[in-house]
């Protein structure tokens, strides 16, 4: 079966940034032992991955460069922001580099990369930390399957033996 939309991919990759071929991945899906499980067309992956999985088998391997604009986009200088400590738990083990989760006033959960600890704030980047990156997936596909109807409802693959929300 060929990987299109509304089928369940599973696949291994790992990803670097195209200008440093010789660095380590910055992800490798085999360093945690499970492929990925992606329900194509309901954008669950960076368009340049979906694209290049389309149209592909099980047990192909490849590699794809993805732009930025393709992958988590340009990075946008004005998105720096200073937050009161009070809004990090662990606040104290944070270092500058590092990603953390933010929780808005609104309630809404956004990974943030910390760019300078002060006394009293957090200099945070609300960009992707992948953000304005060109980046080199290695993808093995290792099995595609049709949708269930399940699925398809709920905008996401489910593992093997079901699913649980």
């Amino acid at each position: 079966m060929r990987a299109e939309k509304d089928s369940v991919v599973s696949f291994h990759y790992s990803v670097r940034d195209a200008a440093d071929a010789g660095a380590p991945p910055l992800d490798d899906s085999r360093a945690r032992g499970e492929p990925m499980l992606a329900l194509l067309g309901h954008n669950q992956l960076v368009p340049g991955v979906e694209k290049a999985l389309t149209g592909r088998e099980a047990g192909e391997r490849f590699e794809v460069e993805v732009a930025p604009a393709d992958a988590y986009g340009d990075y946008r200088e004005g998105l720096l922001q200073r937050v009161p400590k009070k809004y990090f738990p662990n606040a104290q083990k944070l270092k500058p580099g590092m990603t953390t989760v933010l929780t808005t006033r609104e309630g809404v959960q956004r990974m943030v990369t910390v760019r300078k600890i002060g006394m009293s704030s957090i200099d945070v980047d609300h960009n992707h930390p992948l953000a304005g990156r060109t980046l080199r997936f290695d993808i093995e596909i290792t099995a595609v399957r049709e949708a269930t109807p399940e699925e398809i409802a709920h905008g996401h693959a489910h593992p093997g033996d079901g699913h649980a929300h």
